[in-house]
């Protein structure tokens, strides 16, 4: 006897602006390959634990107008991944809908929390020790997330407990969002096909 196939969890979005043309495609169920082609190598690196953490096979590709700074390529990255993400996952029948995950890296740990509740909210409280990591705004990243929160329409909660370097502050942050999000959207068997919602929908 042959089991129904689940229907692929992927979506492939762009974003084309005066300012940025962001592409990003994905899979829910794939094994954590990220190819990034992002045009900021910080962002690309953080976005790489995301995808290898959460076992999401991720392709970005983003021209912008980094002349100016990053500032616009970042969000607009963070909005597609959203408007992806959103795609991807459905209706949400039979997920767990919530994540969580503490990430340490040395002297850094942070701490995710994620509810695909239909719902953006963002809590973002990551007291960095210093501005900028090499070239990078530290700023930019509550910027990526806010845009994500917005288009993906979920709940996240963002703390870093504690670090003294501020790489290893970004780096748990990021980790810790795909380990909170690959739980967040496992099978939860006993669930079945329901929502996990008394209301129904999410």
């Amino acid at each position: 006897m042959n089991t129904p196939k689940a229907a692929a969890r992927t979506a492939d979005i762009r974003r084309d602006t005066l300012e940025t043309r962001v592409r990003v495609a994905l899979d829910l169920d794939g094994s954590g390959v990220a190819r990034l082609a992002i045009g900021v190598p910080f962002l690309e690196h953080m976005l790489e634990q995301v995808a290898r953490h959460g076992l999401i096979d991720l392709t970005i590709e983003a021209e912008g107008d980094l002349h100016i700074d990053a500032h616009h390529t970042v969000e607009d990255v963070g909005i597609t991944f959203g408007q992806a993400l959103r795609q991807a996952v459905g209706d949400k029948a039979g997920i767990r809908r919530y994540g969580h995950a503490y990430v340490p890296l040395d002297e850094a740990l942070s701490r995710v929390v994620i509810d695909l509740s239909g719902r953006p909210g963002l809590e973002y409280h990551v007291p960095y020790t210093r501005a900028r990591v090499g070239e990078f705004d530290v700023d930019l990243i509550r910027e990526f997330f806010q845009g994500f929160v917005n288009h993906a329409a979920v709940t996240l909660h963002i703390d870093n407990l504690r670090g003294l370097n501020a790489h290893h502050q970004a780096e748990t942050v990021f980790k810790a969002f795909g380990r909170a999000l690959r739980m967040a959207l496992e099978p939860d068997a006993r669930l079945g096909a329901a929502v996990p919602s008394t209301k129904g929908s999410l």
